[in-house]
């Protein structure tokens, strides 16, 4: 039998696994166009984290970011549209193995 005690732990137990398995640690890092080529932002900041030449220069450092702070990282293209995303964190939905 369980007391109301023991129901209340395992209820905190579970909440703070669920937050651990679907919640990331840091900001989403994001790889936008710049007037000065290609610029790493983490989500909601006006600044730039940094500003590369090309925007292959700025994946490899937002992918060092992101892994990280296991976070999201999402590659704009020229259009500002997002054109891959990659999750380093806990993905909610990994991908199935092709067995």
């Amino acid at each position: 039998m369980f007391t109301t005690l023991d129901i209340s732990k395992i209820a905190i137990i579970f909440a703070c696994t669920l937050k651990r398995k679907f919640m990331t640690k840091g900001k989403n890092q994001h790889v936008v166009k710049h007037p000065n080529g290609w610029a790493i932002k983490g989500a909601g900041n006006e600044k730039a984290t940094k500003v590369t030449h090309t925007q292959e220069q700025a994946v490899r450092v937002a992918k060092g970011i992101a892994s990280n702070q296991q976070s999201e990282l999402f590659i704009h293209g020229r259009n500002g549209r997002i054109r891959e995303r990659n999750s380093f964190g806990n993905d909610p939905f990994p991908p199935k193995d092709k067995n």
